[in-house]
């Protein structure tokens, strides 16, 4: 029989779908995709010695006689903008602003085909303290409101280029999803004077059977109301709302927890494809205590479909329980 979860961060309902559920491996793609066949390709703008190819770096690391492990670029088909201005214009019920804000590029390694999975440890580290940088960077601006930082990988999760890459928007506007994220925690704290996801965190802990990674300053887990077969977080042990507020120790620790996740899933599923989110507060919000900043990693095995679209629940055809001991047992 299914099971109608609620998501306690949202408050949204997901249909854990136990008469339709596959078993973990069931999951796996057929073939392994090939990483790259090459280290280099020509016609990609994100190699090395193809620097050219893409808008002057931002920001480099590494950078030494020509050779640079992580380059920041502006995003060449930016979703948004500096130009222009955030003033709203409204006439009847609609309402505008120019398409104000930042877009940028993160290339993460100067090889085509050296993924997070197979990265050193230290080359991992300093593409963790790059986003923290560029966060800092872009919520300097006073007209950002919102900095969303991401990764696509693969086709089905909305990559158009295989160089290994993630991005960074910096938004004037909150989406309301997020606004609503933050209604649901505020009113918890209200009422309890406690922050909703570290019960939430401490509450997964206790139970056991969704943890998947634990170490001193981060634990990693399939949530309760898991909206997608092997929907994972990674969520800081220590309090901060903020991404931009993780420290050198803590990056130390999400290097080997996000690493190792990461492998798992290549190598139980054959490298599926997934975005990776940072959620963090708003900028104005950011020292505020009832909000905790975590990652979140969905790897794309399902597609939604009309009852999802129509309803905004979402179907699971995998029990969380499940996949969390799959992956916590996988010997790598």
């Amino acid at each position: 029989m299914s099971e109608l979860r609620q998501d306690p961060t949202t408050l949204d309902w997901v249909i854990i779908a136990k008469n339709r559920s596959k078993r973990p491996d069931e999951f796996k793609k057929n073939e392994l995709k090939k990483i790259a066949i090459n280290a280099y390709e020509e016609t990609c703008p994100f190699c090395i010695g193809n620097e050219d190819k893409t808008p002057k770096a931002e920001a480099v690391y590494g950078d030494t006689n020509g050779k640079w492990n992580i380059r920041v670029v502006a995003n060449k088909f930016s979703a948004l903008t500096p130009d222009g201005n955030t003033k709203r214009e409204e006439w009847k019920l609609f309402r505008k602003i120019h398409g104000y804000g930042r877009h940028e590029v993160i290339i993460e390694t100067p090889l085509h085909n050296e993924f997070i999975p197979f990265m050193s440890d230290d080359h991992l580290k300093d593409f963790i303290i790059a986003l923290r940088d560029r966060y800092h960077y872009l919520k300097k601006d006073p007209n950002i409101k919102i900095i969303i930082i991401f990764k696509n990988h693969g086709e089905n999760a909305g990559t158009s280029l295989g160089h290994p890459h993630s991005q960074i928007v910096a938004s004037p506007v909150v989406p309301p999803y997020i606004r609503r994220k933050f209604e649901v925690a505020t009113q918890y704290f209200d009422n309890t004077g406690r922050s909703l996801h570290f019960d939430l965190q401490k509450a997964e802990i206790e139970d056991g059977t969704r943890i998947i990674d634990n170490n001193l300053n981060f634990v990693a887990l399939h949530p309760f109301a898991s909206h997608f077969p092997f929907e994972t977080w990674i969520m800081p042990k220590i309090h901060k709302s903020s991404f931009g507020s993780i420290s050198d120790n803590e990056i130390n620790d999400l290097t080997g927890v996000l690493k190792g996740i990461l492998l798992k899933l290549y190598k139980s599923l054959n490298d599926p494809d997934y975005n990776l989110i940072i959620h963090t507060a708003p900028v104005d919000d950011e020292r505020k205590e009832y909000y905790l900043w975590h990652i979140e990693i969905i790897p794309r095995l399902t597609q939604v479909a009309g009852f999802e679209l129509g309803s905004r629940i979402t179907v699971n055809t995998a029990l969380p329980e499940e996949t969390a001991a799959f992956i916590r047992n996988f010997k790598i």
